[in-house]
C-alpha cells in the first residue's frame, strides 16, 4: 500500500527542470525597489543596469533559452517599477515593520 501511494502517474513534463533562480523572488524585488528609491542618477542607472544583467546572466546559466530570458528580466523590471510605486504611495513602514 505504502508502494502504491508514492508512485506518480508519468506525465509529459517528467524529467523537465524549470529554472527558478531564488534572485527573482520578491525579496530581491523588494530590495532593488529600496536601492533604487534611494539612489538617483548614474548611480540608480548603474546599479539598475547591473542588476538586470545579473538576473539575465544567472536565468542564461540556469540553461533558460535567451528569449525566455528577456521576458524574465522584462517582468522583473516591471515588478520593481510597482514595488516602487506601491512603495511613493504607502511611505516607508515603521521602523519595527521593515522588511
Amino acid at each position: 500500500m505504502a508502494t502504491e501511494m508514492t508512485r506518480r502517474p508519468a506525465g509529459d513534463n517528467e524529467g523537465r527542470i524549470i529554472a527558478f533562480p531564488a534572485g527573482t523572488g520578491t525579496a530581491n524585488v523588494e530590495r532593488c525597489a529600496r536601492e533604487l528609491g534611494r539612489r538617483h542618477g548614474a548611480d540608480a542607472i548603474e546599479f539598475w543596469k547591473a542588476e538586470c544583467r545579473r538576473l539575465a546572466d544567472q536565468l542564461l546559466a540556469a540553461g533558460m533559452p535567451e528569449s525566455d530570458v528577456g521576458q524574465r528580466v522584462l517582468q522583473f523590471q516591471q515588478d520593481v517599477q510597482s514595488e516602487l510605486v506601491f512603495s511613493h504611495q504607502n511611505g516607508p513602514l515603521p521602523k519595527s515593520q521593515n522588511r
